[in-house]
Order: C-alpha cells, then sequence, then structure tokens
C-alpha cells in the first residue's frame, strides 16, 4: 500500500509539475509577446526551451528546502498526498480565473496545512505535535546567509517582488540616464562594470573547490561548474545591459528600440532559465519527502534496485559531518522535462494580465523587467529560497512602470494581485487540511 502511494505521489508531482508550466508560462512570455517580439507561439517554445536548459544550471538547494517544510519523521504518505493534490486544484482554479498566483506557496502552503492536521490528529511526540510539525525557522547553518523554514518562504512572498521592483527600477534609471549625451553615464556604467567583475570573482568556485570535476581541463571544469553556470549567466545580463548603456546615447529612437527587441530575447531567456531551475526543484523537493517518509516506514528496503531508482538522501548533518544529497538523474531530467511540457501548453489567460493589464509594456520595459526577474530567482536560488516567479515578475513589471509615474501602474489590477498572493498559502493549507481528514477515512 506505501509503494502504491508513493507512485501515485510522484505521478501527481509531476502532474503539479506540468500545470505549473502553463500556469506560469505568461511569467516569462508575457512582456515578449505584449511587445510583438516573438509570435505566442514562437514565446512558448522559447520558453520551453530554456526551462528545460535550467536542468544543466541549478542544483537542489530549493528542492531541500520544499523537502524540509516539514519534520519528515513525524508525517505520512498521506500528509504529502493531501498537499499535492491541494496544490494541484488551486492552481487550475487560479488558471481557470486568469489569476497569476504563486504555485510556489501552493505547493509549500499545501504541504505544510496537510503537515498541521497530522500534528493534531496523529502525532504524539510533543517536539512534533500540532503546530510544531512544520519547521517555521531554522537558524543559518555554516556558510549560509539566511535562515530557513516556512517562516522565510512567506516573507519573500513581500521581499521577492519587492527585490524584482528595485533591481527594475533601478535599471530603468540606469537605462534612462545613459541616454544623456554626456560622459558621466559612461563614467559610472565602467564603474559598474567593474564592480560586478569583482563581485563574481569573489562568488566564482575554483577548481580546488569543485569536488567532482567534469572535465581534465581546469578551465572547463570552472566554466560548466553548475554554480558557476548561474554567474556566467548573471554576468551576461549584465554587461549586455552595460554595454547596451555605452552606446545609447548615440543610438537613435528606431535603433534603440531594435536593439532592445533583440536583447529581450536574452532576457525571457534567463527569467524562463530561472521559472525552470527554482519550480522544478519544489517538485523535486516533494518526491525526495515521500522518499524519505517511505523510507522511514520500511527502513531495510534498497530503493535503488528494480526498474525505478529512487535512491533519494536528503542532505543532513551527524556529529557535524555534512552529508551531501542524492537526487537519482531521471528525477530532475523528468522534472525539467514535463515543466517545459507544461510551459509549451501555455497559459493564455494570465498572459493578458501580466503582459498588458498592469501598465503598458514596451522593449524598454520587457528587458527591465526580465532582465530584473532573472536576477531575482539567481540571487534566491542561490540563497536555497523557494520564491514565486510569478510575484518576482509582477514586482519587476510594476518598478519600471513607476519609473514613468505613479500612475502608470494600474494599482487596482495589483491590489487584486496581491489579495491572491496574501489568500494563496492560507487557502492551500485549509484545502490540503480538509483534503487530508477526507483521505484518511479510505488510507
Amino acid at each position: 500500500m506505501d509503494f502504491t502511494l508513493l507512485l501515485i505521489i510522484i505521478f501527481l508531482a509531476l502532474v503539479f509539475d506540468y500545470i505549473n508550466g502553463f500556469h506560469d508560462a505568461a511569467n516569462s512570455i508575457a512582456t515578449i509577446v505584449a511587445t510583438k517580439v516573438l509570435t505566442p507561439f514562437q514565446a512558448v517554445l522559447w520558453a520551453a526551451l530554456f526551462n528545460f536548459l535550467a536542468y544543466w544550471v541549478f542544483g537542489f538547494g530549493v528542492a531541500d528546502t520544499v523537502a524540509k517544510t516539514a519534520h519528515t519523521s513525524s508525517i505520512d504518505l498521506t500528509v504529502i498526498l493531501a498537499g499535492v493534490i491541494a496544490a494541484i486544484i488551486w492552481n487550475l482554479i487560479t488558471w481557470w480565473k486568469g489569476i497569476p498566483s504563486s504555485s510556489s506557496h501552493t505547493l509549500i502552503g499545501g504541504f505544510a496545512g496537510a503537515a498541521i492536521a497530522h500534528g493534531f490528529r496523529d502525532v504524539t511526540d510533543p517536539e512534533h505535535a500540532g503546530f510544531k510539525i512544520v519547521n517555521w525557522l531554522k537558524d543559518a547553518k555554516e556558510g549560509e546567509l539566511l535562515p530557513s523554514g516556512v517562516v522565510i518562504v512567506i516573507l519573500f512572498i513581500v521581499f521577492a517582488p519587492l527585490l524584482g521592483m528595485i533591481i527594475s527600477y533601478f535599471i530603468s534609471l540606469w537605462l534612462m540616464y545613459s541616454s544623456k549625451k554626456n560622459v558621466w553615464p559612461k563614467v559610472l556604467t565602467v564603474v559598474l562594470m567593474l564592480l560586478v567583475l569583482w563581485f563574481l570573482s569573489s562568488v566564482m568556485v575554483s577548481y580546488d573547490d569543485i569536488k567532482k570535476p567534469r572535465f581534465e581541463s581546469h578551465f572547463w571544469s570552472v566554466i560548466t561548474e553548475p554554480a558557476n553556470i548561474k554567474w556566467f549567466l548573471v554576468a551576461v545580463i549584465f554587461y549586455s545591459l552595460a554595454i547596451f548603456n555605452l552606446l545609447f546615447s548615440s543610438f537613435s529612437t528606431a535603433k534603440a528600440e531594435k536593439v532592445l527587441k533583440k536583447m529581450q530575447l536574452l532576457s525571457s531567456a534567463a527569467f524562463s532559465l530561472g521559472h525552470g531551475g527554482n519550480d522544478s526543484q519544489k517538485v523535486m523537493g516533494i518526491i525526495a519527502a515521500a522518499v524519505a517518509v517511505y523510507i522511514k516506514s520500511n527502513p531495510n528496503i534498497d530503493m535503488s534496485s528494480g526498474w525505478l531508482d529512487l535512491n533519494v538522501v536528503l542532505p543532513s548533518e551527524k556529529d557535524g559531518v555534512k552529508i551531501d544529497g542524492v537526487m537519482p538523474g531521471w528525477i530532475p531530467l523528468t522534472c525539467y522535462t514535463v515543466i517545459a511540457l507544461g510551459t509549451l501548453s501555455g497559459g493564455w489567460k494570465i498572459v493578458k494580465t501580466m503582459g498588458s493589464k498592469i501598465t503598458k509594456v514596451t522593449a524598454f520595459e520587457g528587458v527591465v523587467a526580465e532582465s530584473a526577474g532573472a536576477l531575482t530567482l539567481f540571487s534566491t536560488e542561490h540563497f536555497k529560497i523557494p520564491v514565486s516567479t510569478t510575484h518576482t515578475i509582477t514586482g519587476s513589471i510594476i518598478g519600471v512602470g513607476v519609473t514613468k509615474r505613479v500612475s502608470a501602474v494600474r494599482w487596482g489590477v495589483t491590489v487584486k494581485l496581491l489579495w491572491a498572493w496574501i489568500l494563496t498559502i492560507p487557502v492551500s493549507a485549509v484545502l490540503a487540511a480538509s483534503i487530508y481528514y477526507l483521505l484518511k477515512l479510505f488510507i
């Protein structure tokens, strides 16, 4: 029975991954469709490709955070099943209504809500009973800059769009300042280029720190290290903007618009990459949590044998020694493939909201919003924080709209989106708790 439940959870997690793809497709293609750089069909193909390519860029930090939403030692598979079902239902409802809600917070809310219901119903251990069954807040470990837990995820409902808004606001000012025909904007750009070069050199993983180099060549091993690929992409985004800024004042309006439209291909690709890396990991986290719970109930079983390799091991620590996690290759490959297929299915109701209802979007706004969104997603993934790509790109679009004038943003639409964001976790939690109690009547 347990193994059957595990297979059902894996299947439904992949269904959620697919729904996530078409639900959140609008996040990465809305602006590029609105500016007519690509047709809707071309845009979803473009986004789906980079959703899939994220497989080679990102690690499993976000997956680990999601897997540890609740104490896996104190929950059962019914908890995870209820959480996934609730997440699927809420995603479909918001997609049907054309509301760009967060798939990430739907999944976290569902998982936490079902776990809390289990904590009050079946857990007698005082350390994990009731609300204590959820990992609300954990201190940062050595080498980590931020604490982890559901509280941090909830805080980033505000911080992720705010960060996207701030980044897009300053990129917009930077671009507008660079359009002036004097030397000081160029001096500022060169100084920023040198500062970013210094920053990137300080965060790149050196060959000596790579645990499993992919090539004998030091150069190619450093280049292809996933953590470094992410920073190379940050460099590509920033230096593309910087080079444009150095030349901006010499362009005519028509020439600048033409160049910006080409740059949108890069910025939307980067955002799609961040979307794939951020959102696919959440499904990996759910699968990892389900396997951990199954192993707890069947401690002597060999999960690496047979046709289905599920030898998943969550990162942990024993006697002060860190134990690396293990993720069979087929799991991330499948998750990235499925979200890409979901993105190919589109999500045109939400495209309309994201691409035109928040503020009027031109190629200038498109490049800025997508670049800011991508930089935000890369940053939060670095800190292992599962954030909403929906919230991130919305904040970025608002930020670029505010630089024109505050009234350029349609705040009525934005307030409705904010309410959807605020309600997602509690509604998903209540729905998952109800489903959990219903499932317990039959399982």
